[in-house]
């Protein structure tokens, strides 16, 4: 089967006044990234010759978002807006010269997955001049009906609010989603009229004039789950839990081990080997790399980090982006890390703060030990050699070094460089007065009869 050259056209024009924020609404996250990114990174998979985004006179930040995702990406404005014929017109100057297929999208539909545009694309090597994507609905209320005659073509859709009470009991639906020739979509985009309901150019019109020219129209069908359009809140939190289903389902296929799937949160860019354990409450944000045989324990919190085969992460961790944990290595409870290097087979297992730091191989961080890394300025790094022992309740003073095979003496306060194999002890010396503590005793206790007599 041919495939054609593909001009891409994201609609990315909607005001989205019912998400009642101040960021645009394609640019909230669903998995990690925006819904924008969503839809771009679908349409790249059909590597697009042109790639045209429309936005609305108030849409910079879009257009700059777009464009920091894509380089190519082309910018359309639509001021005001018409309608969704009228966007695409608005893009049409930006594909001038160009041959083959517009692949039409929606930039708050982020589910849709490139296997399912590039079956819209090759629909049209069939001889359909135009394709849309539709969706089977038991409640279609506002959506678009898709008519289909005798032969299952595709004969017109009607919008809800156009539709007759016979053309409301169509169950299949319009996702928006289109493939049209592009010689035929500028031939028929100056005859589509706003002469509707809301008074707006529908590009959903194309297909009657596709049929009154003698062109067939053809209609992919899809879940109704790939094809949600996020308008508000609650249809985007929607779209996040569809979006973390697959993620779990998609994990599991692939040999991870979730000892409670629906706990577990993962980011559009996770990457997990075989043999992976999860368990309950895990987040992984974006930037996460987990190797094959680690497990991760329950309510830890992971953002850009790697972690190598074998390592134990948890309970209650958090990794901070620029973690890097080699293999077999062990971090334990409420253990934070940013921006360090873990060595193969170092334990970190409770109660510590790594940051800005190397910590060499077998390396043993005991509990309650902090790099201070911060001096109000700038930041320093801490080093660690292989095999050094650091005692409980221990702050390293950045910028210094531990040497290989070194100790440290629990609660020091460390600010000079340790030597190979040294032990280093910073810390008042131990005073001990006999008897004190009757004395402190007595004297309290003295104080309490005396208060209590001058209440009386």
């Amino acid at each position: 089967m041919k495939k054609t050259a593909i001009a891409a056209i994201v609609l990315a024009a909607g005001q989205g006044v019912r998400m009642r924020s101040a960021l645009p609404k394609v640019l909230h996250p669903v998995g990690g990234r925006s819904m924008l990114a969503h839809a771009i990174d679908a349409v790249s998979a059909l590597s697009p010759q042109k790639l045209v985004v429309v936005v609305s006179d108030q849409g910079q930040e879009i257009g700059d978002t777009a464009k920091a995702l894509k380089a190519n990406a082309e910018i359309a404005v639509q001021s005001p807006p018409r309608g969704t014929a009228d966007a695409v017109a608005k893009a049409m100057p930006l594909i001038e010269g160009f041959e083959g297929t517009a692949l039409v999208i929606y930039a708050d539909t982020p589910l849709i997955e490139p296997e399912t545009l590039m079956a819209l694309r090759d629909t049209l090597a069939t001889g359909a001049s135009a394709a849309v994507l539709g969706f089977r609905s038991t409640n279609p209320g506002g959506y678009g009906r898709l008519k289909l005659d005798g032969h299952g073509a595709l004969t017109a859709i009607i919008e809800a609010k156009d539709a007759s009470r016979e053309e409301l009991q169509i169950d299949l639906c319009n996702s928006g989603v289109m493939a049209i020739e592009v010689d035929f979509l500028r031939q028929a985009l100056p005859q589509i009229d706003a002469n509707n309901a809301k008074g707006e150019y529908y590009l959903t019109d194309i297909i009657a004039l596709a049929v009154q020219a003698g062109r067939t129209c053809a209609v992919i069908e899809r879940d109704e789950e790939e094809v949600l359009g996020v308008n508000s809140r609650s249809e985007l939190a929607l779209a996040e839990a569809i979006f973390q289903n697959r993620m779990r389902r998609k994990a599991m296929a692939a040999g991870v081990t979730l000892l409670d799937p629906s706990t577990v949160y993962f980011s559009f860019d996770t990457e997990i080997g075989e043999d992976v354990t999860i368990g309950q409450h895990v987040v992984l944000n974006p930037g996460v790399k987990i190797a094959s045989g680690t497990e991760i324990r329950a309510f830890s919190h992971i953002e850009g980090a790697t972690i190598g085969s074998n390592a134990i992460v948890g309970p209650f961790a958090r990794l901070r982006p620029g973690t890097d944990i080699a293999p077999d290595a062990r971090v334990g409870n409420f253990v934070e890390i940013k921006k360090a290097v873990i060595g193969e087979g170092a334990k970190i297992n409770h109660l510590t703060y790594i940051g800005d730091a190397q910590i060499g191989a077998r390396a043993n961080i005991g509990a309650g030990t902090i790099t201070c890394n911060y001096d109000g300025f700038n930041k320093h790094t801490t080093v660690i050699g292989d095999d050094a022992f650091i005692g409980s309740n221990t702050a390293l003073v950045a910028p210094v070094t531990v040497a290989r095979g070194a100790y440290i003496g629990s609660g020091s306060v460390i600010t000079k460089n340790v030597d190979e194999d040294a032990l280093a002890v910073a810390r008042s010396r131990q005073s001990l007065i006999k008897g004190w503590a009757v004395r402190f005793r007595q004297s309290n206790k003295a104080n309490q009869t005396n208060k209590t007599k001058k209440s009386t």
